[in-house]
């Protein structure tokens, strides 16, 4: 199963203040692990929401609103794409975590949709467009990469 590994912004994180060298060290080391055990698929640092932007969907309109946005507890400071066996494991890693942050901190864990929770309506050809879009993606982010 895929799961996504979300850690919350903090007061500190959405203020811009940077992780210590011993705290990139500790990420590191845990980023290591997660990798050599075939876990971690990809995983990110997010910059402050006032780089960021909304998008708000209403019928046709689309309305963008400029950050920071308000609820700090509401926001993701990082995240990690992992393959775990079950949710049991997925929260065993993130028991091993360092603390990401410099103050009390959480991380919420969900899992992906897989192709077979859409049922009926995921039809084979949807399937293969799914596909096709991922190795498309892939592709692109190893030319980019190069």
């Amino acid at each position: 199963m895929r799961v996504m590994v979300m850690v919350k912004a903090t007061s500190e994180s959405e203020a811009g203040k940077m992780p210590s060298q011993e705290l990139l060290t500790a990420m590191g080391k845990f980023n290591e692990e997660l990798v050599k055990a075939g876990v971690m698929v990809a995983g990110e640092g997010l910059k402050p929401s006032v780089n960021g932007k909304r998008v708000r969907f209403s019928g046709s309109q689309r309305t963008v609103t400029d950050g920071p946005f308000a609820e700090t507890k509401e926001l993701v400071a990082g995240f990690w794409l992992w393959q775990v066996s079950s949710m049991e494991e997925a929260v065993e890693w993130v028991r091993r975590c360092p603390n990401p942050m410099l103050s009390d901190s959480d991380i919420e864990i969900r899992p992906l949709f897989e192709a077979e929770d859409f049922g009926a309506d995921f039809t084979p050809e949807l399937r293969e467009q799914e596909e096709r879009l991922r190795a498309e993606a892939e592709a692109n982010a190893k030319t980019k990469r190069s």
